[in-house]
């Protein structure tokens, strides 16, 4: 038996490869009807603990915007910003696909500003595929990319980075939307889409646009029908103050840390820390 075939995932979640999650095996866990996780990521630490624990797609989103650079939106985040965290997940992981988010700006103008910003995440971070918003709008740029050899990612919906012109965070794909939504993702998947981002939209909608699609759908506040699911680690985590309605809390991180960094400053402020344990002789 070839080795191509024995290291075939026998599972996208969890499973053994010797290798990297490609976009074959995500499109051959759609066929057998698997459904999978994915999670953000924005360091080497985390991305390590997320790869160890089975997760077979890392997106380093622009989320980072506001979870790691402190802004109130996606927008301000730019391609030098997710550089080095790209890179540092790639690092970080063995086994995951790590999916890079093509920030605000960096290829809407385009087919060619997108080329050149995915080329850069490719060729500079080491990312697997990228991410980009929109639907019909950027065919064109789907099209270039997938040509070039470079796996995308596509994502409709709630798009945050279109968050000005949508009127604020607010569900998508209601009556006639919905309709032009299902044609979005068509055209993407025609375009060389090897998945979709579906994000806050009705979960109805979500499931007939999954059955109507060759390709995995990722839901992200778009209900129980979507062959993947994907959250912010922060939000899953319990780190963020006020999440959408759409996110499960799993851990109250914020809790813990909160305990663990009061119990040392505590120590330090008593001399109870460090002891001769602690200490170098």
């Amino acid at each position: 038996m070839s080795s191509s075939v024995t290291n075939r995932p026998t599972s996208l979640y969890g499973g053994q490869a010797g290798r990297r999650i490609t976009v074959r095996d995500v499109a051959a866990a759609k066929e057998r009807g698997e459904r999978w996780p994915m999670v953000t990521a924005y360091d080497a630490m985390t991305a390590r603990v997320f790869d160890e624990a089975g997760i077979p797609v890392l997106l380093v989103g622009d989320s980072a915007a506001m979870v790691v650079y402190g802004y109130d939106s996606t927008l301000p985040v730019s391609v030098d910003d997710l550089m080095p965290l790209t890179a540092a997940v790639v690092r970080g992981s063995s086994r995951a696909m790590v999916v890079a988010d093509l920030p605000f700006g960096s290829y809407q103008s385009s087919p060619q500003q997108a080329l050149e910003t995915a080329a850069r995440f490719m060729k500079e971070a080491g990312a697997h595929a990228v991410k980009l918003e929109g639907g019909r709008r950027v065919l064109p740029q789907v099209e270039a990319l997938v040509s070039a050899g470079i796996p995308v990612m596509a994502h409709l919906g709630l798009t945050p980075q279109s968050v000005n012109a949508l009127g604020g965070y607010r569900v998508q794909g209601r009556g006639q939307s919905g309709d032009e939504l299902m044609a979005d993702a068509k055209d993407l998947e025609y375009a060389g889409a090897f998945s979709v981002v579906l994000e806050c939209v009705p979960a109805d909608l979500a499931e007939r646009v999954t059955a109507s699609l060759s390709i995995p759908t990722i839901g992200i506040g778009a209900g129980p029908g979507t062959d993947a699911q994907v959250l912010v680690w922060q939000d899953l985590m319990g780190l963020t103050a006020s999440p959408a309605k759409f996110v499960k809390k799993y851990f109250d991180l914020a809790h813990e840390m909160d305990r663990a960094v009061r119990s040392f400053a505590d120590e330090v402020s008593t001399g109870a820390f460090p002891t001769a344990e602690h200490s170098y002789r």
